[in-house]
């Protein structure tokens, strides 16, 4: 297998917003791409895709998210815009993130299994925890393996796609050696996720 190189990584997060009864139904309403370098290449506010999906809950406390945001033109590209142009960033790349499939999954976007590299998942990083079974949110992980700080007060989409591409670059090297020898150190993704993964 080939050396992978810094240019087949992208990392990515996304922030929703509520829709429907109570807000609890989730609807995409930021996207935000970075590269290997923590470069920010894509960050795009998206449209509510229908005007029968209203938005009810913004979470503005913690997405810093409001009306004007979602409002074309300035702000927001309609979804069908923000997901053609994230699918061609995606063609041939190796994803870093956290919860990578609450993200395809908002995106309607799948992606190859094995060109995911999710902090959320791996199981050295869980151990390390001492929570081999259970998701660590991104803001633990920060703290408990970087000694940094990420998600205080308002989340940033960029901030977290930054965190977890540090995360995987803390243990890059184990990481891919163990994917080289075809032991995959991920947990799985909770079963009815599946239609995010090729």
């Amino acid at each position: 297998m080939a050396p992978l190189c810094p240019e087949q990584f992208l990392a990515l997060s996304c922030t929703n917003v509520g829709v429907g009864p109570g807000g609890t139904t989730t609807m995409l309403a930021r996207v935000s791409i970075v590269d290997f370098r923590g470069t920010v290449i894509f960050d795009r506010y998206v449209i509510p895709t229908m005007p029968m999906r209203k938005v009810t809950d913004f979470r503005s406390v913690t997405t810093g998210i409001g009306p004007s945001h979602l409002q074309p033109p300035a702000e927001a590209w309609p979804f069908q815009a923000v997901q053609q142009q994230v699918a061609n960033l995606f063609k041939g790349k190796i994803l870093v993130g956290h919860s990578i499939w609450n993200d395809l999954s908002v995106l309607g976007i799948p992606h190859p299994a094995v060109a995911t590299r999710d902090v959320a998942l791996y199981q050295p990083f869980r151990n390390a925890l001492r929570s081999p079974q259970q998701t660590v949110g991104l803001q633990t992980l920060a703290w408990q393996l970087l000694c940094r700080r990420c998600q205080e007060g308002q989340i940033n989409p960029v901030e977290n796609a930054r965190v977890a591409l540090d995360l995987y670059r803390s243990d890059e090297s184990d990481w891919e050696a163990a994917v080289t020898r075809g032991n995959w150190p991920c947990a799985l993704p909770p079963s009815t996720f599946s239609r995010c993964y090729l």
